[in-house]
């Protein structure tokens, strides 16, 4: 399998300088002498114009030769290659993703809505440009589909009445959750070359249909704690006296 190959171009400046005498010398042999000599340095000249490419920071310039992979340029200024190259720029920056919001259903069945902010960087420009079709839409897509599996595997809350013991929930455990989503996230893109910086829960809330529901209920289960904790307290003064 081909690896992303990293590439040192000519100077471009010093192509500029030879660019520059070329075409103006030639336009000036050209208009006072006219002779095959000075037009087919003008158009040497021209020929070289489309080979001049300038990199910024953090940026890269994927180049391919009649559909054959060459190199990546990842070193910013000004630089010269073969006219003939395809050149496609792919950014090196970081970048963010703020989901939409998705309705899931939790490990216990109940209906939420969540949506992820996402933080993430290419890395291998060869598996960007050449193993997935577009990716940043690839990102977009295995995103929603690691939040969804995330979803399904903790439950939203934990109620002392619903039979569950759970030590990590979607609600209360945010960095065992942002842990776990970005792991999650990064088996499933670092295929396109794409590492994740960040990764964590940008929304949760249940969904509208029920969200009245479970507000009583965890209500109702905060009344009951705090009831039993009087008891025990009652009792503790009895054993005391």
């Amino acid at each position: 399998m081909t690896q992303e190959k990293n590439t040192t171009p000519m100077n471009g400046y010093i192509m500029l300088v030879l660019f520059l005498i070329l075409f103006f010398g030639g336009l000036v042999v050209l208009l006072r002498i006219p002779n095959f000599f000075a037009v087919a340095t003008v158009v040497i000249a021209v020929f070289m114009l489309p080979g001049f490419v300038l990199v910024n920071p953090n940026s890269s310039r994927v180049l391919l030769l009649f559909g054959k992979y060459v190199g990546t340029i990842k070193n910013n200024g000004l630089f010269w290659v073969n006219p003939l190259y395809t050149k496609k720029k792919i950014s090196l920056r970081a970048s963010n993703f703020d989901s939409e919001r998705l309705k899931v259903n939790d490990k216990l069945g109940n209906p939420v809505m969540i949506s992820t902010i996402l933080v993430w960087r290419v890395t291998d420009t060869y598996k960007a440009a050449f193993d997935v079709d577009d990716y940043k839409n690839f990102v977009r897509v295995q995103t929603d589909a690691a939040v969804r599996k995330l979803a399904s595997m903790y439950p939203y809350d934990n109620f002392a009445d619903d039979g569950t013991d759970e030590d990590i929930t979607l609600r209360s455990s945010v960095i065992e959750v942002s842990e776990a989503l970005e792991k999650e996230v990064q088996e499933r893109i670092s295929m396109a070359g794409i590492e994740v910086l960040e990764a964590r829960i940008g929304y949760l809330a249940y969904a509208q249909e029920i969200a009245n529901a479970m507000l009583k209920r965890r209500q109702a289960t905060a009344i009951v704690a705090a009831r039993h904790k009087i008891v025990e307290c009652a009792v503790s003064m009895v054993e005391m006296a």
